[in-house]
């Protein structure tokens, strides 16, 4: 099965470049990537170019101009550029493990969509940690002991656990996602109406409940280990949040403003 990785950036080309490193190691390489550019600067470019340039499968960059926070929208056009059946999102600051794509096809499984797990790094851990530390045993073991992360318990990579599926809209984050591309269209992908940090994923994914597709996660597999960034305003998580409660009591699955304008 063919599979997309998108990776949604903004202005932060040496987290990308990190999170490019673990790309090429992967244990099951992506078909294509696609860069979610929210606006950045020439820096994302030029780490698009660089890339591209070494890496064995197609690389693309999509940018659409700053107007503050649209992960939405640049999700959506990412989405329309993708070629794969499968389509998998990752931040561009959440480094993975090198089996991280392996473990979403793994996971991957019609009528379901997949909730990756994500570490949170401290900031002092942030500025050194690298592809390579991601992918150290030794490394890892270390930090399950220390206080310099957050969600721990799923540092350690244990496949044979097994997954768990539900429709629970706790713990949505598009930062590491799984779905199958059909599942997407037929909702018609992120709803735009979100500016602002904020809600967007718990949204998709109330409308894919609405729609018939369950969520599946796995604690031990498909892990990223998020940067440590300043937090993002939250000034806009009032409208956002009647925007998710509006969908969740209406019960509809296909948003207006998302990959099809209606």
């Amino acid at each position: 099965m063919k599979v997309s990785l998108i990776i949604t950036t903004y202005n932060s080309p040496l987290a990308l470049r990190k999170v490019m490193d673990s790309i090429l190691i992967q244990t099951r390489l992506p078909d294509e990537v696609i860069i979610a550019d929210d606006g950045s600067g020439d820096d994302i470019a030029q780490v698009a170019t660089g890339f591209l340039e070494i890496a064995p499968f197609p690389v693309f960059h999509v940018w659409h101009e700053d107007k503050g926070f649209r992960a939405a929208k640049i999700r959506n056009e990412a989405i329309k550029k993708a070629t794969g059946e499968y389509i998998v999102i990752l931040d561009g600051d959440c480094i993975p493990n090198r089996h991280f794509m392996y473990d979403h096809m793994a996971l991957a499984e019609e009528g379901f969509f997949v909730q990756g797990k994500r570490v949170l790094l401290s900031e002092k851990v942030s500025t050194f940690f690298t592809a390579q530390n991601a992918n150290s045993f030794l490394y890892l073991s270390r930090l399950v002991f220390s206080n310099s992360v957050s969600n721990s318990h799923h540092l350690l990579r244990i496949p044979f656990f097994p997954p768990v599926r539900s429709t629970k809209l706790r713990g949505t984050k598009s930062c590491n996602m799984g779905f199958y591309r059909k599942d997407m269209l037929a909702v018609n992908g992120f709803n735009e109406e979100f500016i602002g940090w904020g809600r967007e994923d718990s949204e998709l994914a109330a409308r894919l409940f609405n729609y018939g597709v369950k969520r599946k996660e796995h604690p031990f597999v498909a892990i990223c280990f998020h940067l440590w960034h300043p937090p993002y305003p939250v000034d806009t998580l009032v409208v956002n949040d009647v925007i998710l409660q509006r969908t969740i009591n209406g019960r509809g699955y296909f948003c207006v403003n998302g990959i099809i304008k209606k």
